[in-house]
């Protein structure tokens, strides 16, 4: 078995014991990762535990790691924020180095929601040594038989793909994209992002 169906298998078996939903009622997943939202269906112990999957941006398929990724990680860890400053301060000044690499306001500020102070020091909640030595790894997708049998949104932004893996996989999905959205989608159109979500969920 590859590297991330492996991982993808524990991560499946932990998130059904760590959320002490067995045995109650199904709950819909919201992924914006693949980890979290497609391989959890398909290594549960009980599939039925997940009502619906919303995946944002992300389709059943190996994506080969692009420069960019790689790059950015390389700006992420190279950011140097002295001990001592104000959150806004020290946000800022991490805006700024990550400037020259990250070019896109929005997703500076995405990358910036993962910087946090910890006893009066700044640091990256995310792994980021982790994901740059297992990138290759975490771009792959491993090959399922077996359909998630439940209903599924796939939101994309303008410039996604839709994949035959999708309707294979996931029979019952409406795949959407999101008009003037990039790859950070519920970002980029927070509110049409949040209509999608709340009109594919069943009524309270």
């Amino acid at each position: 078995m590859s590297p991330p169906a492996l991982i993808a298998r524990e991560l499946g078996d932990l998130l059904c014991q760590g959320t002490g939903t067995r045995g109650r009622s199904p709950w819909p997943g919201l992924a914006g990762e693949i980890w979290a939202g497609i391989h959890l269906p398909c290594f549960c112990p009980q599939p039925d535990l997940v009502e619906r999957l919303i995946s944002v941006d992300i389709s059943p398929v190996s994506t080969a790691p692009v420069s960019e990724f790689s790059a950015y990680i390389s700006a992420m860890k190279s950011v140097k924020i002295p001990d001592g400053l104000s959150r806004s301060a020290a946000r800022q000044l991490a805006d700024d180095q990550l400037r020259l690499v990250v070019q896109l306001p929005q997703l500076r500020q995405f990358l910036l929601t993962n910087l946090v102070e910890v006893e009066g020091h700044y640091l990256w909640r995310v792994n980021l040594e982790a994901i740059s030595h297992h990138l290759a790894d975490i771009m792959d997708f491993p090959v399922f038989h077996k359909p998630y049998p439940g209903p599924a949104l796939f939101l994309g932004g303008s410039n996604s793909k839709d994949y035959p893996e999708i309707q294979r996989l996931f029979p019952k999905a409406d795949v959407q994209y999101i008009e003037g959205a990039g790859h950070i989608v519920h970002q980029d159109k927070f509110e049409e992002f949040i209509t999608a979500v709340l009109n594919f969920l069943p009524p309270p």
